[in-house]
């Protein structure tokens, strides 16, 4: 193994001495994302894991020659975007060099004709829509964390946005990209509508999560403003009924943009002054031009009240629009207190959705005594199912230890239950270190495909061991 200084030294020959970050501060930075078991273990005392040093690289180029050297070097790499992951991705391990892509922040082309924009990673998603709102365009995707989020960790993670039902996810919006291989051969897949030459090599990179290589470029379907919105919002007595609508309206060809059930307990902490105590509130949202939003409003609204829907008006949804991105109190709010505070978020088909949540709710507050808080909602839905996503709340003795156990318990219980019911432990987050135990499971006799790609891609095992696919 290369000595630190040696290191430092050799990746000097590729890149300038203020691109490489090697001061404590900067390094003890580098030690987690988001991921709230790592922010509650630190505020009980659990220090980081330190990477070697930080390397910043400014374009393709220099990405190639910093993983040539490392892959030569079989030091391990894990790249580094907006941080905002919540599943440890980014975490460094020992021995390991962050390749930080903070300077490689560039819009690059909008090509008006054919609707599309071409960025480099590090570009925030909330950057990138206000510049093409300017211009007259949107990019239809719109997670929470579009203030934080590069575009680059949205391929990676396989990400979500709250108007998915209309305008797709990351892997319905990505035309093509540029990626760099751990031995620095550089790759290019072309911006084309459609092509039918072997597999989709797109995905090769979407949900990715850096263990194939470093995404430097990304080409991105673009819209029109849309012309008209609609809004509408309906209560349900239950989470049940309230799925069946969603069900009946998207199998019907109706794709309202937002699509959001809470339910009841979610519903009487922002919308109690709109409903009935245990009521769930259905959020519903569409855009798009005038003749097509008057009709998805009429067909829409005519099949939810046939399933049950009560018309709560505009208002709900409109003040889920004002606070949609908002986070009302910051993490160490909650982790001062010993409260692990965590999102879940699962996808399963309609058959088997209702009885997910309702197990989850009913059975976690038995199973784990800790737990205070077991909310849920759907918000990405399809013509064959659709997601929840749970938020829990839990009181931990003071310890990075016990902290672990608890959250271990919780989330073994909920991915337990989703798997029982031929559910997928993960819709949008995705997997980094936390999860990447499940994934053998959940993808069984495929697994052996993901695998293979690894050790063909990645022969020497240097890119973000750990992440997506579990250690040996």
């Amino acid at each position: 193994m290369i000595k630190t200084n040696e290191l430092i030294e050799s990746l000097r020959t590729v890149v300038s001495e203020d691109q490489i970050i090697t001061s404590e501060a900067e390094l003890n930075t580098r030690t987690t994302d988001l991921w709230p078991l790592r922010l509650v273990q630190r505020t009980f005392g659990r220090e980081g894991v330190k990477p070697l040093c930080v390397v910043a690289p400014k374009h393709t180029e220099e990405v190639s020659n910093i993983l040539a050297l490392l892959n030569k070097n079989q030091i391990n790499v894990v790249p580094y975007g907006g941080g905002s992951g919540v599943g440890g991705g980014s975490e460094p391990t020992r021995d390991s060099v962050v390749v930080d892509l903070k300077h490689m922040n560039n819009v690059l082309t909008l090509d008006p004709e054919n609707l599309f924009v071409t960025v480099e990673p590090a570009v925030i998603m909330g950057d990138l829509e206000r510049y093409l709102n300017k211009e007259g365009f949107i990019s239809g995707h719109y997670p929470q964390s579009i203030e934080l989020a590069q575009v680059g960790g949205l391929v990676a993670t396989r990400s979500s946005g709250q108007f998915s039902t209309k305008y797709g996810n990351i892997e319905d919006l990505l035309l093509g990209l540029e990626a760099v291989l751990p031995n620095g051969e550089v790759i290019e897949i072309n911006n084309i509508p459609r092509r039918s030459v072997g597999p989709d090599l797109r995905h090769i990179w979407l949900g990715s999560e850096g263990v194939f290589g470093i995404i430097t470029k990304v080409s991105m379907k673009i819209f029109p403003k849309p012309e008209a919105r609609w809004r509408q919002a309906y209560a349900f007595k239950t989470m049940r009924e309230g799925l069946k609508a969603i069900q009946a309206f998207v199998q019907t060809g109706w794709n309202p943009a937002v699509v959001r059930l809470h339910d009841a307990d979610e519903a009487e902490q922002k919308y109690e002054a709109y409903i009935e105590k245990g009521e769930s509130v259905l959020l519903l949202l569409g855009e798009g031009p005038t003749g097509l939003v008057n009709a998805e409003k009429e067909g829409v609204n005519h099949l939810v009240l046939k399933e049950g829907g009560r018309v709560l008006g505009e208002q709900p949804v409109s003040e889920w629009l004002d606070h949609r991105n908002a986070v009302a109190k910051t993490p160490d709010y909650y982790t001062n207190q010993g409260l692990i505070i965590d999102t879940i978020e699962i996808a399963a088909n309609w058959s088997d959705i209702a009885d997910i949540y309702e197990e989850v709710t009913a059975n976690l507050p038995q199973d784990v005594p800790e737990l205070f808080l077991m909310t849920g909602h759907s918000s990405h839905s399809y013509a064959q199912g659709t997601n929840i996503y749970f938020i829990f709340g839990a009181k931990s003795e003071e310890t990075p230890e016990a902290a672990a156990v608890i959250y271990e318990k919780i989330w073994q219980r909920v991915l337990d239950i989703t798997l029982a019911h031929n559910g997928s432990i993960c819709h949008h987050h995705g997997i980094g270190k936390w999860r990447a135990k499940w994934v053998p499971n959940e993808l069984g006799s495929s697994y052996q495909l993901l695998t293979g790609l690894k050790k063909s891609l990645d022969p020497n095992l240097v890119l973000n061991q750990g992440t997506l696919i579990p250690n040996s």
